[in-house]
């Protein structure tokens, strides 16, 4: 089993960045140069490593190698737009693997593109990448070839070595129990639990009950063997269940318009523990959007496309537009589920204010809607 944290460390330690790694501040998936980028160098990668993994590494500042980490990122469906858009895909993983140094809401993220004997190229354009280019890996670039490409030397040793000098043992597993325990407070009530003699899995949670029922909000789930974040949330409800085989969370949304707010399922996630060594992660969609008298929702849209605007065109707010900025996230996020279908567009173009409020709250509820929103689309 590899500790994920220790494979990064190796190969930033190790290794520029080459024809089986590559390192990156930051993916933008939400944009479409940023997939065609993305796309880019899963298609190089892949074509240059056709018996090895390779991976790249995401949240590491390029210039000084240092990390600096990236906010969880919980897209299950990324395989399926690379899928989409290659020819002969390779599997990849996305994981969000946690570092003590870094704040509780940030990770480092890596991507696992596995061995795959085929060429891969793009089965359609995208961007500025014409349909059936092929990308392959010289150095540190990614660049187009034309026709089939033969390799002369392989990685598959060296990656071997890496993979294996990054395997897990006791005294990483302890550690990274302690460093879990140690980095959550006394209220988020950590612990941890062994599943099948060799996974341990640690989770913290702020409780709080809501009619009759248990939740936790605030939670944090990792898999310590591996390093691997499963779970992170920073305002919703969640509920945990658990035998002896398997880890089920529930995750749960408040939505509402003016004051009144009811709890919606949105996911289930459940964590399968084999006793192979291995684990599948499921996960079950549960959303179903609530619907809302129209004649309120189009007040509401115009409302806060009013306050867009102005933030556009940097006009002052008034107090009233200062408090209504707060429900901004989730009051265009109903308005989508509705059928508003620009209020995203509307919302992306308010972020730069939000995300430079003093009260990070407002923020944080416009990176939960956004997270919501690509789940509903996926959906």
């Amino acid at each position: 089993m590899i500790n994920k944290r220790l494979l990064i460390k190796n190969l930033l330690s190790h290794n520029d960045e080459n024809s089986f790694y590559d390192k990156k501040e930051k993916l933008a998936l939400d944009t479409r140069e940023g997939k065609a980028k993305f796309l880019k160098h899963v298609c190089a990668l892949s074509n240059s490593n056709p018996e090895n993994n390779s991976y790249i590494v995401i949240g590491i500042e390029d210039e000084n190698n240092t990390i600096v980490g990236v906010d969880f990122y919980d897209d299950s469906k990324i395989q399926n737009l690379v899928n989409a858009y290659l020819v002969n895909p390779p599997k990849i993983q996305y994981e969000n693997v946690a570092f003590p140094r870094l704040p509780r809401h940030k990770v480092v993220g890596l991507v696992t593109i596995h061995a795959n004997p085929q060429q891969t190229s793009l089965l359609k354009g995208i961007w500025k990448y014409t349909k059936r280019t092929i990308f392959y890996r010289r150095g540190s670039n990614s660049i187009p070839i034309e026709g089939s490409y033969e390799l002369k030397n392989t990685n598959k040793a060296l990656v071997e070595a890496i993979e294996k000098n990054a395997s897990n043992n006791i005294k990483l597993t302890l550690d990274g129990v302690f460093d879990f325990l140690n980095n959550h407070k006394p209220e988020y009530n950590p612990q941890y639990k062994v599943f099948n003699e060799q996974f341990v899995l640690c989770w913290a949670g702020k409780k709080k009950m809501i009619q009759g029922e248990e939740f936790l909000t605030r939670v944090d789930i990792e898999l310590i063997n591996e390093q691997v974040r499963l779970f992170f949330s920073a305002l919703d409800d969640v509920q945990i269940t658990y035998n002896e085989q398997s880890f089920i969370i529930t995750e749960y949304i408040s939505l509402g318009v003016d004051s009144s707010e009811k709890r919606y399922p949105l996911e289930k996630t459940i964590i399968h523990f084999k006793d192979n060594g291995k684990h599948d992660i499921a996960t079950e969609f549960l959303f179903e959007a609530p619907k809302y008298d129209k004649k309120i929702l189009h007040h509401i849209y115009n409302n806060n496309n009013s306050i867009v605007q102005k933030i556009s065109k940097n006009i002052p707010l008034s107090v009233t537009e200062h408090e209504d900025v707060y429900k901004l996230p989730t009051s265009y996020l109903i308005c989508y589920l509705n059928g508003f279908n620009d209020a995203p567009k509307l919302l992306k173009k308010a972020k730069t204010y939000i995300k430079n409020l003093e009260n990070k709250t407002t923020y944080i509820k416009y990176k939960e809607a956004m997270r919501v929103l690509r789940k509903v689309k996926y959906n």
